[in-house]
């Protein structure tokens, strides 16, 4: 309990399962929308809970789609469910040097994000973190909705990209009304339209969506 204590301040956690940073200082105007993005299989390639920062190979769409929120001044947040911190496969030290790696690779092309919140609580993890269900796993709307507060975020203009059906859900039960499934299938539930991600014309697509926002 302790050495979750010392995780806890070194850290930005707000609790043993949830990480919530702030990147940079750039303001935004309360009401604006967001770019809402998953991380792993989305930003990166994934590779079956990725654990070195060595490994890290970023998609070859995902940097034109954050620059466009960039030059359109749509805050990106990033939000990640980690449960193989649950599990025990790495702790949040790892989770740390593998994010900064994803992040330090985007800005060496010109993509910024500006908040990145992590879920790391499931029902097969032990201890604090062992909690099915929780509100901040996806597909519960719980990190998108705690970024929309620190941000003050229109969450019914945003969007969110993704690669897992859980990232749409996520998305809906926000509030959000579009989303993007990298290589899924387009569909359209409860006001949420899902659009599909697998080729140049769906990119184009989402493109026009963020400069639009």
């Amino acid at each position: 309990m302790a050495e979750m204590g010392t995780a806890v301040s070194r850290y930005p956690l707000e609790e043993p399962g949830l990480w919530v940073e702030r990147i940079g200082n750039k303001p935004f105007p309360a009401g604006t929308p967001a770019l809402f993005l998953d991380r792993d299989g989305t930003i990166n390639i994934d590779t079956d809970y990725p654990s070195d920062p060595a490994d890290i190979v970023l998609r070859g769409d995902i940097v034109p789609v954050i620059e466009a929120a960039n030059r359109g001044d749509v805050p990106v947040v990033v939000v990640t469910n980690q449960s193989g911190i649950a599990r025990g496969y790495f702790d949040w030290k790892v989770f740390a040097a593998v994010n900064g790696r994803v992040l330090d690779l985007l800005r060496g092309s010109n993509g910024f994000v500006d908040m990145v919140v992590a879920c790391a609580y499931h029902e097969a993890g032990t201890g604090p973190l062992a909690i099915a269900d929780h509100p901040m796993r996806k597909p519960n709307p719980g990190m998108l909705l705690e970024a929309a507060k620190r941000l003050q975020l229109d969450l019914k203009r945003s969007l969110i990209v993704g690669d897992k059906l859980a990232d749409m859900e996520a998305g809906r039960r926000a509030g959000l009304s579009q989303g993007w499934l990298v290589d899924g299938e387009a569909s359209s539930q409860g006001g949420f339209s899902t659009m599909r991600l697998r080729n140049r014309g769906d990119l184009a697509g989402l493109l026009a969506a963020i400069e639009a926002l």
